[in-house]
Formats: C-alpha cells, sequence, structure tokens
C-alpha cells in the first residue's frame, strides 16, 4: 500500500489535484495496486485556518508519505508585501523540511502545433535544477545608506556531486546524454562546479556522454536546437531562469509538471503553474500538468515504472483524439478541467 498527501493549496490547486487523483485511481484499479490518500493544507488556505502557511500537521503528514502531490499556492488575497507570512513560505518550508534537494522539469512537446517554435517535434529534455544552495541561498546585505546591495552565491563540492549524480542517474536510464551548464568563464563558482561535475561524471558515469556549455550559449540553443538535449544539470539560479524559457516550448505551463526530490521519498510533485486565481473554480483549468506531476510520483518515488508509462500515455492519447482545455484549444472548442481528468482516467483504465 502507499500513502499520497494531497496538498491542493489555493486557487485552482482543489481543482487539478482532485484530477490527478482521478488518474491515480485509475492506476491502482488497472495495475492492481492499493493507494490512500489524505489531505493536508499549505499556503493561503492553510493561513486562512490556522494562520501558518505550513502547519506542523502538514509537514508530519507528509514525512509519513510516500509521495505528496503540491497544486498551488498563493493568490491576490495574501500579496500584501507587509504581511507577517505569505503563502509562498510554506512552499519553500516543506521542500526543506522534506530535505529536497533537485527540482526535476520534462519538457516534452505533446502536440508541436501549439508550440512558439516552426519545428518542435521530439523535444524531450528533463532538467535537474540545484534547489538548495546557490544565490538564492547565499549572504546578503544592504549597505546602511541603501545604495549597495549585495547576493553571494556559494555552492559546495557535497552539494554539487549530490546534484549531478542525481542527473547522471537519469540520463543513464534515458538516451544517455548529460549537459552541465555554469559560467566557468567568469564565475569561481562555476568554475568549481565544472571541476567537480567533470569528476564525477569520469569516475562514476563513463557510460554517460556528457558535454559542458555556458549559460549563455545554452538559452540560444534551448530555441535553435532543443532536441540536442536529454538530461541538463545546472544552479539553481540558471535553473530558474533557462526552465522558464524552455517552459515555453510545448506550448502551455498547463501541459508542465515538475518534482522535488531528495535522496528519501518523500518527493514533492507539483504542475509548473501557478494558481491562476481569475479562473479559480471555473472548472476551466488545465489539470494535465497536475496528472503528469502524479506520473513522476509514481515514477521517481514509487518505483513504478510501467504504472507511470500508462499515465504519460493516457494524456498523449487524449491530446492525440483532439480534447482541449482553453489553455491550448485556440479558437476550437474546449473540455473543462472535469473532462479532461475523466478522459484521461478512461484512457488509463483501457
Amino acid at each position: 500500500m502507499s500513502h499520497f498527501v494531497l496538498l491542493p493549496g489555493d486557487g485552482i490547486g482543489p481543482e487539478v489535484v482532485a484530477e490527478a487523483r482521478k488518474a491515480l485511481e485509475a492506476v491502482a484499479a488497472r495495475f492492481g495496486l492499493s493507494f490512500t490518500f489524505e489531505e493536508q493544507l499549505i499556503g493561503g488556505a492553510a493561513i486562512d485556518a490556522t494562520g501558518d502557511p505550513l502547519p506542523m500537521s502538514t509537514v508530519e503528514a507528509c514525512r509519513a508519505s510516500d509521495a505528496v502531490i503540491l497544486g498551488a499556492v498563493g493568490g491576490p488575497k495574501w500579496d500584501d508585501p507587509l504581511a507577517k507570512t505569505r503563502p509562498e513560505t510554506g512552499l519553500l518550508g516543506i521542500r526543506a523540511q522534506l530535505g529536497l534537494y533537485a527540482n526535476l522539469r520534462p519538457i516534452q512537446v505533446h502536440f508541436p502545433s501549439a508550440s512558439p517554435l516552426r519545428d518542435a517535434a521530439g523535444v524531450d529534455i528533463l532538467f535537474v535544477r540545484e534547489l538548495t544552495g546557490g544565490i538564492y541561498f547565499g549572504p546578503s546585505s544592504v549597505s546602511d545608506d541603501g545604495l549597495v546591495a549585495r547576493n553571494e552565491m556559494v555552492y559546495s563540492v557535497p552539494e554539487i556531486e549530490r546534484v549531478v549524480r542525481m542527473a547522471g542517474e537519469a540520463a543513464r536510464v534515458r538516451r544517455g546524454k548529460l549537459t552541465s551548464v555554469d559560467k566557468a568563464n567568469v564565475l569561481e563558482v562555476s568554475r568549481l562546479w565544472r571541476r567537480t561535475a567533470d569528476r564525477v561524471m569520469a569516475e562514476e558515469f563513463p557510460d554517460v556522454d556528457f558535454e559542458v556549455v555556458l549559460v549563455d550559449s545554452m538559452a540560444m540553443h534551448l530555441l535553435s536546437r532543443p532536441r540536442d538535449f536529454d538530461v541538463v544539470v545546472t544552479g539553481n539560479l540558471f535553473g530558474d531562469i533557462l526552465t522558464d524559457e524552455a517552459s515555453m516550448l510545448p506550448g502551455s505551463l498547463g501541459l508542465l509538471p515538475s518534482a522535488s526530490v531528495g535522496d528519501d521519498p518523500p518527493g514533492l510533485y507539483e504542475p509548473v503553474h501557478g494558481s491562476a486565481p481569475d479562473i479559480a473554480g471555473e472548472d476551466l483549468a488545465n489539470p494535465l500538468a497536475t496528472i503528469l506531476a502524479a506520473a513522476m510520483a509514481l515514477r521517481y518515488s514509487l518505483d513504478l515504472p510501467e504504472a507511470a508509462a500508462a499515465v504519460d500515455q493516457a494524456v498523449d492519447d487524449v491530446l492525440a483524439a483532439g480534447l482541449r482545455t482553453a489553455d491550448i484549444s485556440g479558437s476550437g472548442p474546449a473540455a473543462s478541467t472535469s473532462e479532461m481528468g475523466n478522459a484521461v482516467a478512461r484512457a488509463i483504465a483501457m
């Protein structure tokens, strides 16, 4: 028996998480598995109920689970810059509490006609972004007169080793190619990153085709030759920027899942998109990113690759049949959130 904690969160989060649960229930029925589900609070919903964006009861439930499915956090209701606590604090907090140091973001083009690129067919990239180090977590300061601000990019060898090792393992079971992205021609931190990545790959992954690309070149290559990349590993800042750029290749954020993982379960699985409060409660949101995030949970936390592949295939089949939610329908008819979720569940069951 595997136990999922569901964190619906805010905005469209509850709607898309409900459809991910349908998909997981269909997987359980098809493969003879036993899944249990438990909902907990996070983000703005948790602030409203408890005053805390990450109650300890949520942390304890997540720690005891096999995988965590998150919807979204935040919204205008909690955007006061003077507020003592914000919904996003809950997201950062649960990552820290669970020891999640790597963000996995697959970029796949499910139907090329939706992509802004003329020829995006066949794009299939897995980004592995270091999540807990770098400039976002290094020392920072502002001068007394407010005229100078400083943020320091800091990485240690163990931090680099563990995320490169995770990326190498992912490349080994995919197409056998890993690209490390840095700025070693300018930054001392990137020179350490490169030396460490070179050593880990040479010693532990000699069977993986390994290359290094500077971050500015990578930004261009993602648009000019995205099919040339398999797994891409990089630091926190560069990963943040590059994954946002790459997220436009499929044509909609509603198609993009992500996972935050560490050395041990549970992992945290969520869509890339935000809470979209403007359409919350209207049954309009695209649930596919969250459903695909549930497939990632099956693959990475539960070690059920066949079940994960069934979910991925069901999404492809539903899209191939022409079903579209409003974000990807163009001028054509649009399916509702629940209609799309029901269609994927039926496709899984077949």
